[in-house]
């Protein structure tokens, strides 16, 4: 027969494919005429492993996503999913009020709202154009 058994081991994962120390999860930030907005990936993660700061009129979150207990990293043929801890800073604008932020995590994507500060008096005005 022309086909030969494998008898070799697989081969160890170049090292590109190996999870890195730093992994960085995708975030948006906007606005709403109510508050600042920021929605972040955090799949596989519980609230517990996720911290979130705000200091300094910046918005941090720190956090690390495992690999998968039980299995050993030599034990895997490919891995495409990125490991490792996270610590990410944004600068918020100013005019919100960091003290009233509050922070959903759900089916893998944290929101935090900080609602924007109302400007004494402000009353919504037209502006004509000159």
């Amino acid at each position: 027969s022309d086909v030969q058994p494998v008898e070799a081991p697989m081969p160890s994962l170049p090292e590109q494919t190996r999870p890195g120390p730093v992994y960085s999860p995708a975030v948006d930030i906007f606005e709403t005429s109510e508050s600042v907005v920021v929605a972040a990936e955090l799949p596989g993660l519980s609230a517990e492993e996720i911290e979130v700061r705000i200091a300094d009129n910046a918005l941090t979150l720190k956090g690390e996503r495992k690999l998968e207990k039980g299995i050993q990293q030599e034990n895997y043929h490919r891995i495409e999913r990125s490991y490792g801890s996270f610590s990410r800073t944004f600068p918020l604008p100013s005019g919100v009020k960091t003290s009233e932020a509050l922070a959903e995590y759900k089916l893998g994507v944290l929101h935090i709202r900080i609602p924007k500060a109302r400007e004494a008096g402000a009353k919504p005005m037209r502006i004509s154009i000159s």
